[in-house]
């Protein structure tokens, strides 16, 4: 992600995040010349990162007067650099698929979802309507990056609207990922869902359709 905000932002946040990066810690003294930025400057940025929890400090021992102090990054900031993510996945499902068989990464991908289900089952457990459980799923689908809101459509139908596909990669090389994923909501919300997609250049809104026995 950070390579892609240098691209649309030009800030020295983006800077000091990268140059600490590739290091074990920098002064500000280290990080103004380095970025040839004036030392308040780089300052003030340090602290408003470190009051963000995307920087701590430490103090590294000099030969003679007091130790100096570093900043360095907090695991916060990990999200901003890339991981192995859709790829590895996708590399370890083809060599399932290698070594046991055709039907292993099916019965991987189920038993990823059967297990996600699981998991989530409890955090809904203490809603009592529909309604109550999907603002919840909506804001556990969130924390994982889909984008997820509960709302209310033009005929006042209860849907699930979400603007990101984490698993779109999945998707595309292996169809079931996206029902799958539709039966893992309908087990959740407890009734019937429909799954509809509409992508205009970058954007995308997947809807689910929560059919209520009211409907």
């Amino acid at each position: 992600m950070l390579p892609l905000l240098r691209e649309m932002l030009h800030s020295p946040v983006l800077d000091i995040v990268q140059r600490l990066k590739g290091s074990l810690g920098m002064s500000v003294n280290e990080l103004s010349a380095a970025m040839k930025m004036s030392y308040m400057g780089v300052k003030q940025h340090c602290v408003e990162l470190e009051k963000a929890g995307f920087l701590d400090t430490w103090r590294r021992p000099k030969g003679a007067g007091r130790p100096e102090k570093l900043y360095r990054l907090t695991s916060k900031a990990d999200a901003l650099f890339l991981c192995s993510g859709p790829a590895l996945t996708l590399d370890l499902l083809t060599t399932a698929e290698r070594v046991y068989g055709e039907t292993a990464p099916p019965k991987l991908l189920y038993t990823y979802f059967q297990a996600k289900a699981e998991a989530w089952t409890p955090k809904l457990a203490k809603a009592s309507t529909v309604e109550e459980r999907a603002k919840l799923l909506a804001k556990l689908r969130s924390a994982e990056g889909c984008l997820s809101a509960c709302e209310t459509d033009a005929h006042g139908h209860l849907v699930l609207v979400e603007h990101h596909r984490p698993l779109r990669a999945l998707a595309a090389r292996y169809d079931m990922v996206d029902e799958l994923e539709c039966e893992m909501i309908e087990r959740l919300l407890g009734c019937e869902v429909r799954r509809s997609v509409e992508e205009v250049s970058g954007l995308v809104r997947v809807t689910f359709q929560i059919k209520t026995t009211a409907q």
